[in-house]
């Protein structure tokens, strides 16, 4: 992919972290799905502003491959409270322009959750204000392990020189190839690690660590944070004059 122009104002596409939900609700002596549930709410208003904002791709990092290792009563919660946004929001989303789709290993996932994502999909492929992806059951190593495992097919068929495979190569059996990547990562809640999000697609992107807990990081926050995105000097690897 050909270096984007570093005098670039906004970013095209943010990717979120989406971190704190369990600590604002323990800090508040409530049980941690209600912050999961703040933060559904959070989810709503970010994606909102992001066409005025000129964000024109979003990726929000909703449930990784680790979080399975959570308290059975967490995961089914968050589980059940999947199912209610996807169904609370799909209209809104879909007379609103944005084009949804998921990224990750659905295998594991309820059937009938898997059913309202891909009816989701199908209802707003034609959608082009703002492109939302939503990582869930996501794991980048995993991604990439699958990721070579179909080029590993591929070669095999003879589609694909195995001695000549290129970053473009691999890039082109993600979840994401269809996308650009993410211009910006974001991760909220003052930790500083990345937590097996994205590691291919963010290779040059610039990360923004925030101390707000998610449920407490409003529009306000995003249009600042794009803000200063706009002053970072993007070399590529370069030496820019």
């Amino acid at each position: 992919m050909a270096a984007k122009d570093s005098r670039q104002i906004t970013p095209q596409h943010v990717a979120i972290i989406m971190d704190g939900n369990g600590r604002w609700a323990t800090g508040r002596g409530l049980p941690r799905l209600k912050g999961h549930q703040a933060g559904a709410k959070r989810v709503r208003e970010i994606v909102r502003a992001c066409p005025d904002l000129g964000v024109r791709y979003l990726t929000l990092f909703a449930f990784s491959t680790e979080n399975w290792r959570r308290s059975s009563a967490e995961v089914s919660g968050l589980m059940a409270l999947f199912r209610r946004y996807l169904m609370s929001e799909a209209k809104e989303l879909k007379e609103s322009g944005v084009c949804v789709r998921f990224i990750g290993n659905r295998a594991a996932l309820n059937p009938k959750l898997v059913q309202l994502m891909t009816r989701l999909e199908a209802d707003t492929v034609d959608n082009t204000r703002l492109n939302l992806t939503i990582a869930l059951n996501y794991g980048a190593r995993d991604e990439i392990a699958m990721a070579a495992a179909s080029l590993a097919q591929a070669i095999a068929r003879g589609d694909i020189d195995g001695s000549a495979v290129t970053p473009a190569d691999v890039a082109a059996h993600l979840y994401t190839s269809d996308l650009p990547d993410p211009d910006l990562v974001i991760r909220t809640s003052g930790e500083t690690r990345i937590s097996n999000f994205l590691l291919w697609q963010s290779a040059y992107a610039e990360y923004e660590f925030t101390p707000i807990l998610w449920p407490d990081f409003t529009a306000g926050h995003f249009a600042d944070i794009l803000l200063s995105f706009g002053g970072r000097e993007r070399r590529f690897g370069a030496v820019l004059t």
